[in-house]
């Protein structure tokens, strides 16, 4: 049985395993840090072309969310070091910003988790890398396809299976593997908080969704099948089958009458090419 909780001003940020249901003042808040994590991921378009590095990449996160009163959610987390993931190719998630230098016909994401006034936004999306194979910017497009679709479920009376369900039929459709090992999460004062939010599922099993509910929406999805495999930096999730993988993240709150994205690009860059 899921239990959910209607979360008060002076409630302790506290990791229960209960759903929690937020009021207005969390949504501001939660406006507030999704609008620095798009704006972050804006700003980064015209800098991810060939030769940049990730640590490039990594620094200019950190630069930019400070100057903006944030602090980024992954420095020091679990003993990571850096203030973004960035996973190029056959990456799957939690890349490690490198030396590694960017190359045309990459297709690279970009995982931000800025924490603003206490609330944590958390978005990716993936860029081109000059001339993109056709394959490849196929596999980026219909994953961004299925993290809407998603989000099209995600209302009031629906379950997260619903929302699973859509994502795993248009993946499939196209034969690509959706990746079970990794999972959105709720999402607000607290970096990771109940419920899981799985990619794969059958259409009304799951949580409930009710309005306050706040979540992120990430589906990983592979060109090849969906295994996967941790490196031995313990940090990094690859393909098994080295096939081409992409993902696309927003944070998103339910409302009584659908759900608000936190993180939508102000630009209009939510997908690419970015132009």
């Amino acid at each position: 049985m899921t239990d959910y909780v209607t979360v008060t001003s002076d409630a302790p940020d506290a990791r229960t395993g209960a759903i929690k249901l937020h009021g207005p003042a969390a949504f501001a808040g939660m406006h507030a840090a999704g609008r620095l994590c798009a704006e972050t991921l804006d700003m980064l378009v015209p800098h991810m072309v060939p030769g940049v590095t990730t640590a490039e990449i990594d620094r200019l996160i950190y630069d930019f969310v400070l100057a903006r009163g944030g602090v980024p959610a992954t420095l020091g987390y679990r003993g990571y070091t850096h203030s973004t993931c960035i996973s190029i190719n056959h990456v799957v998630c939690h890349g490690i910003p490198s030396d590694k230098q960017l190359k045309s016909g990459d297709i690279v994401n970009v995982d931000v988790t800025p924490i603003l006034d206490g609330w944590h936004g958390d978005s990716s999306r993936m860029y081109l890398i000059g001339d993109v194979p056709l394959k490849a910017r196929r596999l980026v497009e219909v994953t961004y396809e299925c993290l809407m679709i998603g989000i099209e479920q995600a209302r009031p009376g629906n379950r997260m299976g619903d929302v699973a369900n859509a994502i795993q039929r248009h993946a499939e459709k196209h034969r690509y593997g959706v990746v079970r090992d990794f999972c959105g999460h709720g999402l607000g004062r607290l970096f990771h908080d109940a419920p899981e939010v799985v990619h794969v599922g059958k259409p009304g099993t799951g949580p409930e969704l009710r309005p306050g509910m706040i979540f992120t929406i990430e589906p990983m999805i592979n060109i090849g099948r969906p295994d996967v495999k941790l490196l031995d930096d313990g940090w990094t999730a690859v393909t098994r089958d080295r096939s081409l993988s992409a993902q696309f993240e927003h944070s998103i709150g339910i409302t009584e009458t659908g759900c608000e994205i936190f993180t939508a690009s102000p630009k209009g860059y939510d997908q690419p090419p970015y132009s």
